[in-house]
């Protein structure tokens, strides 16, 4: 039988050193990075089943992996890995393509049955779409983040649920919460100095 194949990213070895044990130990090919960059490069270029990322890492966050693994690979199998205080966050990232999340510290029983959940999600579930549909709607928000403080407030504090009055699908609402720039310019053409200096704040978020 073919093992399979796991990518874990994580800044703390320590973690990914637990993974790798647990996940070896039920016949897992597991590949680990400390960087996500890094880790967003071998999602993209080599095959696996199932991708688990830290929400915070130093270099780029595990919603911008998320995004860029389902724009390539819309139905792999992608979890948040979050402490106690991104778990906000990594529940919104279930709303925007992730198949799960694991919270720190976690047993190896819990880690198992959250990997066997998001690999039958991504089995049994039609991948969403990733491409542009909503343009005007995306033109409607990114005019109103020009012009209207208490709306970027909101998506501040609340991400994607700031964005509910919005015909918008997962993949449009992550690509405005972490500032995709160049996909946005791509399907809606030149933005103002404004809209790209939101959605360039998007890109700094820490947490994003």
């Amino acid at each position: 039988m073919e093992k399979m194949k796991a990518l874990v990213i994580d800044d703390d070895q320590a973690i990914l050193d637990s993974i790798i044990k647990i996940l070896t130990d039920k016949n897992y090919e597991v590949d680990v990075s400390l960087r996500g960059r890094e880790g967003l490069d071998w999602a993209i270029q080599k095959q696996y089943d199932i991708v688990l990322t830290d929400v915070l890492m130093p270099d780029i966050g595990g919603m911008r992996v998320l995004r860029d693994i389902k724009r390539v690979k819309p139905s792999i199998a992608v979890v948040m890995i979050t402490g106690y205080a991104t778990i906000k966050s990594a529940i919104q990232a279930m709303k925007l393509g992730a198949a799960d999340y694991l919270e720190k510290p976690f047993t190896p029983q819990q880690l198992l049955k959250t990997v066997a959940s998001a690999l039958d999600i991504a089995n049994t579930q039609v991948p969403g779409e990733q491409r542009f549909i909503h343009k005007e709607e995306m033109i409607r928000v990114l005019e109103r983040t020009s012009s209207d403080s208490e709306f970027i407030a909101n998506l501040l504090h609340y991400g994607v649920a700031a964005l509910e009055e919005y015909d918008l699908t997962g993949p449009e609402k992550l690509a405005l919460l972490t500032g995709a720039i160049d996909w946005i310019e791509e399907e809606i053409g030149p933005l103002t100095p404004s809209q790209r200096r939101w959605l360039e704040s998007r890109r700094r978020a820490q947490i994003w």
